[in-house]
């Protein structure tokens, strides 16, 4: 049997810990439940998720202390909506060295050009790898999305960020190995 609150001080106190109580809840529920409880609801159960219409990704980012074997790889992917017949995607490569504030667009073969898919594809995906990355920097892609109709007009275009790729500061070489040498020292002793 519960009892109600007689004071006004119970009261205040029960309204705490209620306040408190329905604020743990949120913070502890699942992103997936509040993406749910953010959606209408169709009256329908949902068995497979809807897959993001675009994502721009960071596929590998390789460190090293040689120049050469530094790289990252960038992708998108993205998937037809209503109305497209044809989809395009661009890759810029962007990259913050150690004391610049902003990132700023790299220029390279291959780099900031639109690839096209064929028509009446559901799903494109587009890879490029950038190799031979200073250190230390950040190294990130701006991915670009358009669908296009029948007549070549935009649908709908996007634009994302990938994750950054971190180069941090290379390791000094290794001291070469000290082997044993013998001199031979010519002199006379008086």
């Amino acid at each position: 049997m519960m009892s109600t609150p007689t004071s006004r001080s119970d009261r205040c106190l029960l309204l705490s810990w209620a306040g408190a109580l329905a604020l743990l809840c949120l913070l502890l529920s699942t992103p997936s439940a509040m993406a749910e409880a953010a959606t209408p609801s169709t009256g329908q159960a949902s068995t497979e998720a809807q897959p993001p219409v675009a994502q721009a990704m960071l596929q590998q980012c390789v460190t090293s202390s040689a120049q050469s074997e530094r790289s990252a790889v960038f992708s998108g992917e993205m998937n037809a909506v209503p109305g497209s017949t044809r989809m395009m995607m661009r890759i810029d490569v962007q990259e913050q060295l150690t004391g610049e504030t902003l990132f700023h667009t790299i220029a390279a073969p291959g780099l900031g050009v639109w690839r096209s898919s064929d028509a009446d594809v559901k799903s494109y995906r587009f890879i490029r790898q950038v190799t031979n990355l200073s250190a230390p920097g950040f190294y990130r892609a701006l991915v670009s999305f358009r669908w296009l109709n029948a007549r070549d007009h935009p649908v709908k275009t996007f634009m994302q960020h990938t994750p950054r790729c971190v180069q941090p500061v290379p390791a000094p070489p290794a001291p070469a190995p000290v082997t044993p040498s013998t001199t031979l020292v010519s002199g006379s002793l008086e």
